[in-house]
């Protein structure tokens, strides 16, 4: 495989800059849980918090619904759920990449049960084409249609993470 530049590092950085933007005016005044799953979204969210301006406090989940695939199973796994109480918190889930929507929607709804004080999905990357859940992104970066992307964090079987770029990846 041979990735191929779909979004540049300083596309990406404008990118997660007007969302920091975005989410610290929403946010003014509050010190929301930011929520990254993980692997993927490792490198977004430590970006995104450096370019916020506002108090945050920030969690971990692993989930896990492709293994060692470029599909999703449809099955959701939590490796590792979230180490503090969210009851009466404002969350927002930080998430690399939406495909199918179903890891997100399950842990949407998990969440949802927990009496949140607010609950919002900030997303780097929409891939709508494979969506077999509807989900509400409140704060969205960039959109591809059926590329299977890598880079900035985001893998292929654990590799390519290392690329400062978006890349589609290519047989």
């Amino acid at each position: 495989m041979r990735p191929e530049v779909l979004f540049t590092s300083e596309e990406i950085k404008r990118e997660v800059a007007r969302l920091a933007h975005e989410i610290s005016r929403d946010y003014r005044g509050r010190s929301p849980l930011l929520v990254g799953i993980l692997k993927g979204s490792f490198v977004f969210l430590a970006d995104l918090i450096r370019m916020m301006d506002i108090p945050v406090e920030v969690d971990f989940v692993i989930l896990s619904s492709y293994g060692s695939g470029t599909e999703s199973s449809g099955e959701v796994k939590v490796i590792h759920g979230l180490e503090q109480s969210i009851e009466g918190k404002d969350v927002i889930i930080v998430e690399d990449i939406v495909d199918s929507g179903i890891t997100l929607s399950h842990f949407m709804d998990d969440l949802s049960t927990r009496n949140p004080a607010s609950l919002r999905l900030c997303v780097l990357v929409d891939k709508t084409a494979r969506r077999e859940k509807d989900i509400q992104i409140d704060y969205m970066g960039m959109q591809v249609h059926d590329e299977f992307v890598v880079g900035y964090g985001i893998d292929c079987d654990e590799q390519y993470r290392y690329l400062p770029d978006i890349c589609q990846v290519k047989d």
